[in-house]
């Protein structure tokens, strides 16, 4: 397995997982993948990856800037996608791994997730990485017509701001 920074050319790949995802109804309020402008707008470069074996795109993580006010600088929120034929074969672990490192090592000390409490191999994943459930947003929003609650983790790095 080969991880790789995205760019660009990656976004064919990295849309259709996504919309695999979307398709599942557990992963996102999204209801179609957005552009590339769209979807990269406020990602933090450092932290967009993608895994690739044998040419074949198996998944992607990314973080996003939660704010733009400067006390936020060192908190990011966490995509993670797995290609549904590559889901339960441990590409979001060796992902996960991959994006902590990435971030920790470009200053970021809170990693923070929202996803579906159906989604429970997502949780599981984020558990195993040491996030935290920190809360429940009740009926956040709708999806398709249909009110949608979300967890949020979260997980502290213990090696950036720990000074």
């Amino acid at each position: 397995m080969e991880i790789l920074s995205i760019n660009k050319n990656n976004y064919p790949d990295i849309a259709e997982i996504y919309q695999q995802g979307i398709n599942t109804g557990m992963a996102t309020f999204e209801t179609s993948a957005p552009s590339w402008e769209s979807w990269n707008e406020n990602k933090l470069q450092h932290s967009e990856i993608i895994a690739f074996e044998n040419s074949e795109a198996l998944g992607w993580a990314a973080l996003s800037k939660v704010s733009s006010r400067c006390v936020y600088e060192g908190v990011a929120e966490v995509s993670i996608y797995i290609a549904e034929n590559h889901r339960g074969k441990g590409v979001g672990k060796i992902l996960m791994e991959h994006l902590i490192r990435e971030s920790e090592d470009n200053g970021i000390w809170t990693l923070q997730s929202g996803m579906f409490p159906e989604n429970k191999a997502t949780i599981a994943l984020h558990k195993l990485f040491g996030f935290r459930i920190i809360g429940y947003r009740e009926k956040i929003g709708k999806l398709n017509g249909v009110w949608k609650d979300s967890v949020i983790m979260e997980r502290r790095s213990t090696i950036v701001g720990t000074e």
